[in-house]
């Protein structure tokens, strides 16, 4: 399993925004805008559904919010970096956000987004690849943090 081959330069985007809600409006925006999405108003209120069940920030300044619909055949990955000030996502860590990993895709291929998450989550471990991915301002840069993965 490569994560890389769901990553796409146009899903980077480098953000300041004050809440997770409009992080998560902003990621929403890219996605669409890029053509991922089958209907934005679904996929966005799927995504803070999620939320509200549980928080996806997962700890080390890192959430992955998530959403799986039908009519979706591909997983996407969008990736938002918060180049200043965290963002507070209720975090199971209690710290501040900075990177977020939006996933989307098929509700009918569990194992596939199970094995995306879990290396993708592997990935984001690596406190020295957060670092990197924070200091830069190119697209190309965050994504090749990830060849190998």
């Amino acid at each position: 399993m490569t994560i890389s081959k769901y990553l796409d330069e146009r899903l980077v985007v480098f953000l300041d925004e004050p809440t997770r809600d409009v992080a998560i409006e902003r990621l929403v925006d890219v996605l669409d805008k890029a053509g991922k999405l089958h209907n934005r108003k679904d996929f966005h209120k799927a995504i803070l559904d999620r939320e509200k069940i549980v928080s996806t920030g997962i700890g080390i300044g890192v959430a992955i919010p998530h959403a799986k619909l039908e009519g979706y055949t591909d997983f996407f990955i969008a990736i938002g970096v918060q180049k200043k000030k965290g963002i507070d996502w209720n975090a199971l860590d209690g710290s501040d956000v900075k990177l977020i990993f939006m996933i989307g895709g098929p509700e009918n291929k569990q194992t596939e987004y199970l094995k995306i998450l879990s290396c993708l989550t592997q990935a984001v471990k690596d406190e020295e690849r957060r670092r990197k991915i924070l200091k830069t301002n190119l697209p190309g840069e965050v994504i090749d943090q990830f060849l190998g993965c």
